[in-house]
């Protein structure tokens, strides 16, 4: 990159993708790594953390970045796939830099570092954080709460080794735009106590959301460390089998005490799941499957699927019951699929269009059979209906995946040579 080339803020490139020089996507990146230097000396920039296709994190030097923009970074193309371990004179600068409550030298006062600013040395490949864009607390009566100001490196003090007093409301805001598998990601590389000041910033929703993609270990340290009320609340909030799966893992005085906080409908939800053994249907089922009843229309089924908040497999079908139409439902009459829906006219029946031919699962029936029905049938989720012939839930192809992959297969990356050609 040329000498004069613009300042950019940190924020702007996180998640942003990296590509080639042929245009290829290698990756985005994840963070940037710093490294501090005695007295008020800019930090120089050492490389970018890349997460590449196969979700591996690896370093890459700013030497092999050509260009860097709010938009994209262009690297070399040779990108050493050997995972990034952070090393104890590095900084991660979004995961560490900002939030932290710093002063400024001329006035003593206490700010929040909202982003920082980089810069390449003229006629030089090297980098450099050079401003840092701050927020003032409560200052004189003249002065506005919230005021931002852009400084100098060397007009603040306090970038040092220690996490205290640091909150995470900005590292959120600038990972808003991942999906909750790759913030997940993040989170699962920041320290413990990073990762519970991340935890406590997101909102009940997407916390939930992020619980589901982490790993077993850090999904019980991070609710451990939430109090109890919010714990039961970020419950609530996440699909009932994942929750069942959480408490499961739980002592069963915390898991009761938890179950016991949460609202009676979301917690019974639960507990029905909690009964079945886990790998079978009954354990790995929703119990919130697109549930119908035999009057509704084609257009009330095509509104239902296209809610937000479905996953693509719940999505991909509906379950026709009769009343009630909550799990368990009365009786269950058949299924419809998404690609019968749409090639039906909106005011069809869907008890006209059930494909009643296909039998559901019973809930004991175990994961390898689970598993061998849906292969069978072509299906990307099943109905589980008891012996009474009510709708219980519905399996899906992600649940079923998540229990046949080794336990921590969110931690194991692909082969290097699959990530290397993914590039």
């Amino acid at each position: 990159m040329a000498a004069g080339a613009p300042r950019i803020f940190v924020s702007h490139l996180a998640g942003v993708p990296v590509f080639d020089p042929n245009g290829d996507q290698v990756g985005r990146v994840s963070d940037l790594v710093a490294m501090l230097r005695v007295g008020r000396r800019p930090p120089r920039l050492l490389g970018m953390v890349v997460e590449v296709l196969s979700r591996r994190r690896v370093f890459v030097p700013m030497t092999r970045i050509t260009g860097v923009e709010s938009g994209q970074v262009i690297t070399t193309g040779v990108v050493n796939m050997r995972r990034f371990e952070q090393r104890p004179t590095e900084r991660l600068v979004l995961g560490e830099l900002l939030d932290r409550r710093v002063r400024l030298v001329e006035s003593d006062e206490e700010v929040t570092v909202l982003d920082v600013a980089i810069q390449q040395l003229p006629a030089r490949r090297d980098w450099e954080i050079d401003k840092v864009f701050v927020r003032r607390g409560k200052g004189g009566a003249l002065r506005r709460k919230g005021e931002t100001l852009t400084v100098e490196w060397s007009a603040v003090t306090g970038f040092s080794l220690e996490e205290h007093g640091q909150g995470a409301e900005n590292l959120v805001a600038t990972f808003e735009r991942l999906r909750p598998a790759d913030l997940a990601n993040v989170l699962h590389h920041l320290s413990p106590k990073r990762r519970a000041e991340v935890a406590a910033a997101l909102d009940d929703d997407r916390l939930a959301d992020v619980l589901e993609e982490l790993p077993e270990d850090d999904q019980i340290e991070i609710l451990g460390k939430l109090k109890e009320e919010r714990a039961a609340d970020v419950l609530e909030a996440m699909d009932p089998d994942d929750a069942a799966d959480l408490l499961s893992e739980l002592p069963e005085e915390d898991k009761e005490r938890l179950l016991t906080l949460m609202r009676p409908d979301d917690a019974a939800d639960v507990r029905r799941l909690l009964a079945y053994e886990e790998r079978t249907a009954g354990g790995l089922m929703t119990t919130e499957p697109i549930v119908l009843r035999p009057d509704a229309t084609v257009a009330d089924a095509l509104a239902r699927v296209r809610q937000q908040d479905l996953s693509p497999a719940l999505a991909a079908q509906v379950y026709v019951c009769r009343p009630p139409d909550e799990t368990p439902t009365g009786k269950y009459l058949g299924m419809v699929h998404f690609q019968r829906l749409l090639r039906d006219p909106p005011f069809t029946l869907v008890s006209s269009l059930v494909d009643s031919d296909l039998p559901p699962l019973a809930p004991g029936t175990p994961l390898p059979a689970v598993t061998s029905y849906l292969a069978a049938y072509n299906m990307v989720a099943a109905p589980v209906v008891d012996e009474s012939g009510s709708l219980l839930g519905a399996v899906t192809v992600d649940d079923v995946l998540d229990h046949l992959l080794p336990e921590d297969w969110r931690e194991t990356e692909f082969h290097e040579e699959g990530a290397a050609n993914g590039g």
